[in-house]
């Protein structure tokens, strides 16, 4: 049952006079549910709580945050086919998408107790006194992360599962010892007042401290910038559009205290196609990009918004058989009015650039918020010298940069800014011939593919998900996999320490039978 109140701690509360709804858009009417945006009162009482619960919760033992972890994973799955429902009602996705969030998002809590049940991710480092040193004798270190404090996570848009309430940074974040104040985003509110209520019932089933997880409703930004602004936030985790990441980022740098924010905003994930492997499968590779182009109507934040080729014939093959192929596809529908008008007025302002020429265009009619795919073809040099060309267009879009030679199409990938992912469809010897355009492009993204598309985001510990600003406002941190719990921490040493009041990742003896790196050498042995 959804009640529209939020959570503040397991307490629910509604003393705020803002109230709201949110949108079916297939159906293009309002839903029934009535949400309670978030007063600054409880705004407030939200952090207090959980900065008091993060003095109970970081100590706690990893086998007790992994059955926090686990029993979140295990609620969500309760709720069942009320919340796959809701989730379809409030984003428009079909059930099959919903699934498949909802698996990645269990994926990543099991992961994330698994790491915490295995210890090493604490990356200790223990470097042992040497009394007899000379002239100066050494001191025994031993270091470890530390988990920061309590974290805000703005829920995203695209993604209502893996990337919001119970998503990767709330996960990764709790997996660190951090509380989490998450602000719910407003197009699914419903979706995310069931999860919490997920995360609410597997705290008090594990014993969890009171404030270990919020909930607050926000329909515009006040809430957000409150959440940022407070003394007791230490820091913040972001999916979403590049001015609201750009913003937050601002307010937390301009705090007395400055803090960390881990945005990861817009990507236009730039696609080479070299002139071998476009000449020998430019058509297979058309089918492919069409489909990756329009999948989920475009809004992944992996979505191909940029391929770049040599200009002749076997390019022009690929640009009309994707031409041919993209019109094919049924358009799908956007998640809110809002996001589908920002894809017509964003496309509209490419559109009127000069020097594009539309090569396909889906022109039949569509079902309401339903977004017709768009591809167009620009030349190198207008590309390079119109800066607009260069912004995400989110959405089923994309744009074809025909370039003279091999040095424009270069210059063209080091005037890109950072992204993401980028992609290089060729040949194995003529990737070789090529190093330039790889490390050209190395130098501009998070995580490069070899003939293969960018949609598709494996959630593994050699995941790399973030890249040069503005793809993410820290290139060395990833948002996705279990490595990204190294956002909420940071590296801390003891000196001349008692062993026995270590903690236990440090300890002489490895309780843990952790792996740590013991006077340059990883072992899990005792000292």
């Amino acid at each position: 049952m959804i009640t529209g109140e939020n959570y503040i701690g397991k307490e629910r509360s509604s003393k705020g006079g803002v109230t709201y709804k949110t949108i079916n858009p297939k159906l293009n009417i309002e839903n029934e549910d009535l949400f309670y945006e978030a007063s600054e009162e409880e705004v407030n009482k939200a952090v207090v709580k959980a900065s008091k619960a993060f003095k109970t919760y970081r100590s706690l033992s990893g086998a007790k945050k992994a059955a926090f972890l686990n029993a979140i994973a295990d609620e969500i799955l309760e709720l069942g086919d009320t919340l796959i429902a809701m989730y379809q009602s409030e984003s428009g996705l079909p059930e099959g998408r919903a699934m498949g969030e909802r698996g990645r998002t269990i994926g990543q809590l099991r992961g994330f107790a698994q790491m915490l049940e295995n210890g090493s991710w604490a990356d200790a480092v223990i470097d042992t006194a040497d009394p007899e040193r000379t002239p100066i004798p050494k001191q025994d270190l031993r270091k470890l992360s530390i988990p920061l404090g309590p974290v805000v996570v703005f829920g995203a848009s695209n993604f209502p599962f893996a990337f919001s309430t119970a998503g990767g940074d709330t996960a990764s974040a709790l997996a660190a010892g951090c509380p989490v104040i998450v602000k719910s985003h407003p197009m699914h509110a419903g979706t995310g007042e069931l999860v919490a209520s997920a995360v609410i019932k597997a705290a008090e089933q594990t014993g969890m401290p009171d404030g270990v997880f919020s909930n607050l409703n926000s329909s515009g930004i006040d809430v957000g910038v409150q959440l940022v602004k407070h003394p007791e936030v230490k820091a913040v985790g972001f999916t979403g559009s590049i001015r609201g990441g750009r913003a937050l980022y601002d307010i937390a740098t301009q705090r007395p205290e400055p803090i960390p924010v881990f945005a990861e905003m817009g990507s236009i994930n730039p696609v080479v196609l070299l002139p071998e492997a476009t000449e020998k499968r430019g058509e297979a590779l058309a089918k492919t990009y069409a489909g990756s182009i329009t999948l989920g109507a475009g809004q992944f934040c992996t979505n191909p918004g940029l391929l770049i080729g040599i200009k002749g014939d076997a390019l022009n093959t690929f640009i009309e058989a994707l031409s041919k192929e993209i019109v094919t596809v049924e358009p799908s529908c956007m998640l809110h009015p809002n996001i589908i008008g920002n894809y017509e007025k964003n496309k509209a302002n490419a559109l009127k650039q000069e020097g594009l020429s539309v090569v396909a265009d889906y022109e039949s009619e569509v079902a309401v918020n339903h977004a017709r795919q768009t591809v167009v073809t620009v030349e190198g040099k207008t590309f390079l010298e119109n800066s607009t060309l260069h912004h995400e267009v989110f959405g089923p879009f994309s744009m074809i940069v025909s370039c003279e030679n091999l040095a424009q199409l270069e210059e063209v990938i080091s005037k890109l800014e950072g992204q993401l992912t980028g992609t290089i469809l060729a040949e194995t010897e003529e990737l070789k011939k090529n190093d330039s355009i790889v490390k050209a492009l190395q130098n501009r993204v998070g995580r490069i593919i070899f003939n293969g598309v960018p949609t598709g985001v494996e959630v593994c510990p050699a995941m790399q998900h973030g890249g040069p600003y503005p793809a993410s406002t820290d290139s060395r941190f990833t948002a996705v996999g279990i490595q990204s719990v190294k956002r909420w921490v940071r590296p801390f040493s003891y000196q001349s320490w008692p062993d026995e009041l270590l903690p236990d990742e440090l300890k002489n003896d490895n309780p843990l039978g952790v792996l740590r790196c013991v006077n340059g050498v990883y072992t899990t042995d005792k000292i």
